[in-house]
């Protein structure tokens, strides 16, 4: 959701470009200085996440942040999904997608959403491909690369 502090200033985009620059740079590490310098190197794990946000940013992307927890809500888990709560309780009774029972509530695990995401994905880019060759047969469709 856009707010007021994601628009970038132009010297914030000048920063970001530079940052972009030294996080590229091979074999850079980074230190975190704090106001009273005290220096704590940067880990690893963070540096990655912090360079993938910075070049989306430097490309003109917006950036959010989600965390992951093992277990999610229904309503988190339809949200990820890009579909209504409705549809995933269907998509979870008919057994196309896992889940737990914690007390009387649902949970899904992060593990299998994503699973079942990426499987949904695949089949979808394989019915779109049949889908062209079939018009391309017919005549209906003229695609060259």
């Amino acid at each position: 959701m856009p707010t007021d502090s994601s628009i970038i200033t132009e010297a914030e985009a000048e920063a970001i470009k530079q940052l972009e620059q030294i996080l590229n740079q091979e074999n850079s590490q980074l230190k975190l200085v704090a106001a009273n310098g005290e220096e704590m190197t940067i880990p690893d794990s963070v540096f990655r996440v912090l360079r993938q946000v910075v070049q989306a940013m430097a490309s003109g992307k917006n950036v959010s942040i989600v965390t992951h927890n093992p277990e999610l809500t229904t309503q988190q888990a339809a949200d990820l999904l890009n579909v209504s709560r409705p549809y995933l309780i269907k998509l979870l009774e008919q057994g196309e997608l896992p889940y737990i029972m914690v007390g009387t509530h649902r949970r899904v695990k992060f593990e299998d959403l994503i699973k079942y995401k990426q499987q949904r994905d695949t089949k979808r880019r394989q019915l779109l491909q049949e889908l062209i060759e079939m018009s391309q047969e017919a005549g209906l469709y003229d695609y060259e690369e």
